[in-house]
Parts: structure tokens; C-alpha cells; sequence
């Protein structure tokens, strides 16, 4: 069994609603046990415990939210040596398009990988022109189907990952993934 953390920070809601959507897609593979707890929630131990992290902020001035990096620096720093290998990714909102989300999600990519988490993207289209290259990436919050399903393929991604790895669950290589993925199915 896999264990997964989704780590959120919100300001307005909107981050909260996307990290539903994110432990949404994360459940939908079986065997994960998904924590979601927000910055002011998650202690060192939920990091030693997960195998897979999820990290969401709001976009600020074209990074993470000041709480989101507040609790990598007080409270995961004492973790920092035991969680090298375990998988991550991110995603973020911001109050409109091209606020700085990707950039959110690189500055919480860096941090990661300080900690020597396994970053991925995802090369998966979820409609025509959205992916989650760099992450899930939303505008506000997650209004439409296609927006949701951004948020639920990280987490789904994240999920069949830890499963492939961490559980030699064979069939949960996502390379071989039979949901619609490529731009092509979109036109």
C-alpha cells in the first residue's frame, strides 16, 4: 500500500479546492492511503510517512505562498535527510492567467528537490491545450470538467507512480495508461 501526502496552503479557498480534486485522482487508484492536510496541519512525521507528495500553493509575486515555504523551512527541515527518493509534484492558482503559476510550481519544485524528492511532470493532455506539464495550473479555482480532471490526473499520476515503484504494481505504469492522454485525442 502506498501512502500519499497532499500539502496545501490556501489563501482564498481556491488551492483547497484544487488539493480536493488532486486527493480525488490519488484515491482513484487502489491501495493509496491519502492524507490531505494543509501547512498548518501536516507535522514532520506526515513527510516521513508518505512516499509521494502533492504540494499546493497560491501563486504570490511568482512563487509559493509565503506559509507553503515557512513549512519546508521550520518544520521539514528536520526531515531533510530521510525522505530522498519519494516522488513529488505540485500545483498552484492564481487569481488569472499567466499570474505565475508554473512559476509557483518550479519555486515548490526546488524546494522539493533540495529534499531529493523525484519531481515529475506529466507529458498527459487532459483536453485540447490543458496539461500539467509542470503541474496542475488553474486560473481561480477548478470550474470546468477539464479543470478538475487536471487536478485529478496529478494526483492520479502521483498514485500510479508510488503503485509502479514503491509497490511493484505492473499494471499501474502509467506508460502504458489506456485513459485518453495525447493532444491528438483532443483535436
Amino acid at each position: 500500500m502506498g501512502n500519499i501526502l497532499i500539502l496545501y496552503h490556501s489563501n482564498t479557498g481556491n488551492t483547497k479546492k484544487m488539493a480536493k480534486m488532486v486527493t480525488e485522482g490519488a484515491l482513484s487508484v487502489s491501495g493509496m492511503d491519502v492524507r490531505t492536510l494543509n501547512c498548518d496541519e501536516a507535522t514532520a512525521e506526515d513527510l516521513s510517512w508518505c512516499d509521494g507528495i502533492a504540494t499546493g500553493s497560491p501563486t504570490n509575486l511568482g512563487s509559493m505562498a509565503w506559509k507553503m515555504k515557512k513549512w519546508w523551512d521550520t518544520v521539514a527541515v528536520t526531515k531533510w535527510l530521510e525522505v530522498d527518493g519519494k516522488f513529488a509534484c505540485s500545483f498552484s492558482s492564481s487569481a488569472g492567467w499567466g499570474g505565475g503559476n508554473e512559476t509557483a510550481c518550479n519555486a515548490m519544485a526546488t524546494v522539493l528537490l533540495n529534499f531529493g524528492f523525484l519531481y515529475f511532470g506529466i507529458t498527459d493532455y487532459v483536453g485540447k491545450g490543458l496539461t500539467p506539464h509542470y503541474g496542475a495550473v488553474l486560473a481561480g479555482e477548478p470550474r470546468s470538467e477539464k479543470e478538475r480532471e487536471i487536478c485529478k490526473r496529478l494526483g492520479r499520476r502521483l498514485s500510479e507512480w508510488v503503485a509502479y515503484y514503491k509497490d511493484g504494481r505492473e499494471e499501474m505504469n502509467p506508460l502504458n495508461a489506456t485513459y485518453l492522454r495525447d493532444p491528438k485525442d483532443f483535436e
